[in-house]
Formats: C-alpha cells, sequence, structure tokens
C-alpha cells in the first residue's frame, strides 16, 4: 500500500518496533547474552524514535499560519536529532553494559530459539526499513529516511550478533559475545552521529541535492537559448519540502503582464519537476548595468 503523505508509515514503524522489542527481549532472556540485550535496547530507541517521527510528521503537517509563514515543515528535524541522541546515548549504554561482561563472561542458554527469536525479528526491521527507505526517498521526508538507516543499521547489527552467538555455540568462547556487543555500540554510535550531522545541516538551511539544482538549471537552459537570463538562483531544504529563489533578466520593453506569464511558467515548470518546492522569482530588466553585473559575478563564482 502507497500512501501519499508521510505520517501513515510511522504508525508501521510503530507497530515493527513493538513486536522486535518483545521478541529481542524475549532472545536476551533465554540466552543471557550481552549482545542480544544491546539488540534489545536498539529496537527500544526506534520505538521511541518511531513516536517522535509521528508527532513530528503531525506537526509539520500543520498548514501556515501568521507566525510560520514557510509552514511547520523543520519540525521533522526535531524527530531527527531526538532519534540520533537517543541512538548516541544507546551506544554508550550498550558499551558500558558489554564493557563489564568482557571481565566477566557469563554462559549463553538456549541458543538456538533465541537466534530464531532475532532472526524472525530481524526480518521484520528489514522489510520495514525498505518500505520506509522508498517513502522517504518518494515524499522527501528527512524523519522517515532517518527512520529506514536506523533500522537498517539495526539489521546489520542483528546479523553481526547473530553471528557472533553462533561462533559462541561453536567454539565456546564466551568472551565472543561482549567483543561482538562493543562493536555494535560502536557501529550505533557512528549511525548516530551521521544522523545528528544531517538534523544539523537541515537546521542551517543547507542548499537542495545537487541533482534537484541540475534540474533546475536544465530548465533554465532552455529559456536561455531564447536570450533570456537568470541569476541569483538560491535554494534551501526545510523537511519535505524545498524552497527557490532566483531573479530573471527579461528585455525592458516587455509588459509587466507578458513578464508576469513568463515567471510563472517557469516557477510551474520548477514545481512539476519537484513537487513540494516552494518557488519566487524576481524580475529585472535584461538593459540594467547592475543586473549584469551580478550575473557575471554569479557566473564567476559558479566557475
Amino acid at each position: 500500500m502507497t500512501f501519499q503523505t508521510a505520517r501513515p508509515y510511522t504508525l508501521l514503524s510503530i507497530a515493527a518496533a513493538l513486536m522486535t522489542i518483545g521478541l529481542k527481549t524475549g532472545a536476551y532472556f533465554l540466552t543471557g547474552s550481552v549482545g542480544l540485550l544491546s539488540d534489545a535496547m536498539e529496537s527500544g530507541i526506534n520505538l521511541v524514535a518511531a513516536l517522535a517521527a509521528f508527532w513530528a510528521l503531525s506537526f509539520a503537517a500543520t498548514p501556515a499560519d501568521e507566525d510560520h509563514p514557510f509552514g511547520h515543515n523543520k519540525a521533522e528535524y526535531f524527530s531527527s536529532g531526538l532519534e540520533s541522541i537517543l541512538i548516541v546515548i544507546a551506544a554508550i549504554g550498550i558499551g558500558v553494559v558489554a564493557w563489564g561482561r568482557l571481565f566477566s563472561p557469563q554462559p549463553l542458554e538456549q541458543l538456538g530459539i533465541g537466534l530464531i527469536l532475532s532472526l524472525i525479528a530481524t526480518v521484520i526491521n528489514g522489510a520495514v526499513a525498505w518500505v520506509l527507505l522508498r517513502a522517504g526517498r518518494r515524499l522527501r521526508s528527512i524523519t522517515l529516511r532517518a527512520d529506514a538507516h536506523h533500522l537498517l543499521t539495526d539489521v546489520w547489527t542483528s546479523v553481526g550478533i547473530m553471528a557472533g552467538i553462533f561462533l559462541v555455540k561453536l567454539t565456546g568462547w564466551l568472551i565472543l559475545d561482549p567483543i561482538i556487543a562493543l562493536l555494535v555500540a560502536v557501529s550505533i554510535l557512528v549511525s548516530g552521529i551521521q544522523l545528528l550531522r544531517e538534523t544539523g545541516a537541515g537546521l542551517l538551511d543547507t542548499a537542495m541535492p545537487v541533482a534537484e539544482r541540475d534540474t533546475i538549471a536544465h530548465i533554465f537552459s532552455t529559456y536561455e537559448q531564447q536570450g533570456i537570463q537568470f541569476h541569483a538562483l538560491r535554494t534551501r531544504v526545510a523537511g519535505s519540502r524545498g524552497f527557490v529563489t532566483f531573479h530573471l533578466l527579461l528585455p525592458g520593453n516587455w509588459t509587466i503582464q507578458r513578464g508576469h506569464d513568463l515567471c510563472e511558467e517557469v516557477e510551474q515548470q520548477i514545481v512539476d519537476a519537484l513537487p513540494g518546492t516552494n518557488v519566487v522569482a524576481h524580475m529585472e530588466p535584461l538593459e540594467d548595468p547592475k543586473s549584469w553585473a551580478d550575473l557575471e559575478l554569479d557566473r564567476t563564482l559558479s566557475s
């Protein structure tokens, strides 16, 4: 099933988190593996993150108002920021538990059923991550992409933990369990830091991706062949929305109506190519020396 908004996908993430928490917690109590404990703790973070994502996407969908004329899309960054912080905290907690077990390894029990439960939880996470990643790219939602990448990290760490526990069963080397848990903690920590950096970039009004800027440049090029010029292109991303402004250099003898119609035509082409984008154009006469000076400055900076 395909939804047209991001929020319904968070309900899928919440349901998956609840199921995997139960499965992985059961696997930990059956086996006593600190590796599986670390896996269960990460699923707990998945639940908190999914709940935060549901709130953030609900708030982001609130229409623009007098105090927020550009909308509430940046609320998504609160969710991804919270998730990144929780990931870092979980990594530290897992590391502390694993470090203590490193010096006093504990025997593992009922590994067969424990591994089966963990495998079921991993398959659930993998399937949900795939759905969220596709939806996040289609809807341009950092919240869904963050949740998907976190779940994919969970999948790979779960695979590593299960492989390690299987080796413990084969070799009897109990120290492998805390060592694997420490490696998982490092992996989770890296994931959290990367997500935190992406969140910070969004809050700092980072430009739209290069591919999207290239799309805008291609649209401009079709008009430049007609003698129309563009400069002062500025882009930024706020959650699932993009914002574009630019200056349009038109012949000075054009009527206001003709210039306005061309502006709307260019704006609409950008919106059609990049749905969810807010576009604002400013008209200037081609004959204005200052406009040409600004155009040459733009070309110099981009070269």
